[in-house]
This record gives structure tokens, C-alpha cells and sequence, in this order.
């Protein structure tokens, strides 16, 4: 079984950094891409950073200049750091990963369980 376990989130003032991180473990044959995703209330969950098991990355742009997502293929781990954090980045911060659990697996989506993050001005 595959669980994605989130850290890191927590109350920050506006201009201020966090770093969020998450540990992908269990029956894992590889990894694709990792990424954090985000939901605020009343909105939809939008993808905010993802990168590929190569490195390359794509952020969303209301990040970008900001954030900065980076793994550990070894750790199976995937990091996000938040700089020059807005209170418009307050939100569910979620893991998510594109893997094989077996060799004859499908590659398909998992999930953490998410981690709040809240910016006051």
C-alpha cells in the first residue's frame, strides 16, 4: 500500500516562507512526476508546482519567482519551498504522486492528505 505523507504547513505572516515536504512510501516500483496541488475554500483544486523524475519543473503562475518544488528520487520525496508567501496562497496544500505500485501496475495518481496553509496580512 502507498501512502504520501505531507509536513510542514502552519500560520505565517504575509512576506514570510514555509517549506513543505512529503514522503511517498510502501509498494513502490517507480515514480513519475510529484507535485503539490492546493485548494482554497470555495474553489477548485488547482496544481501549483510539479516535477518530472528527470527535474524539470512547470509552476503555476501565480508561484512562479516564489516557490520553488525540488526531489529526492532516492527518498521518494518531493519538496516545496514558499517564499514571499500572499495570503491569496492560503489554502489545503496536497502531494500527490504518478506512480507504479508493481512492475505490473498501471502508473496512476495517489494522494496525501493534505496540509493546511494559512498567510495573515
Amino acid at each position: 500500500q502507498v501512502q504520501l505523507v505531507e509536513s510542514g504547513g502552519g500560520l505565517v505572516q504575509a512576506g514570510g516562507s514555509l517549506r513543505l515536504s512529503c514522503a511517498a512510501s510502501g509498494s513502490i516500483f517507480s515514480i513519475n512526476a510529484m507535485g503539490w496541488y492546493r485548494q482554497a475554500p470555495w474553489k477548485q483544486r488547482e496544481l501549483v508546482a510539479a516535477i518530472t523524475s528527470g527535474g524539470n519543473t512547470n509552476n503555476a503562475d501565480s508561484v512562479k519567482g516564489r516557490f520553488t518544488i525540488s526531489r529526492d528520487n532516492a527518498k521518494n520525496t518531493v519538496n516545496l519551498q514558499m517564499n514571499s508567501l500572499k495570503p491569496e496562497d492560503t489554502a489545503v496544500y496536497y502531494c500527490n504522486a504518478d506512480l507504479r505500485a508493481t512492475r505490473f501496475s498501471p502508473t496512476r495518481p495517489y494522494w496525501g492528505q493534505g496540509t493546511q496553509v494559512t498567510v495573515s496580512s
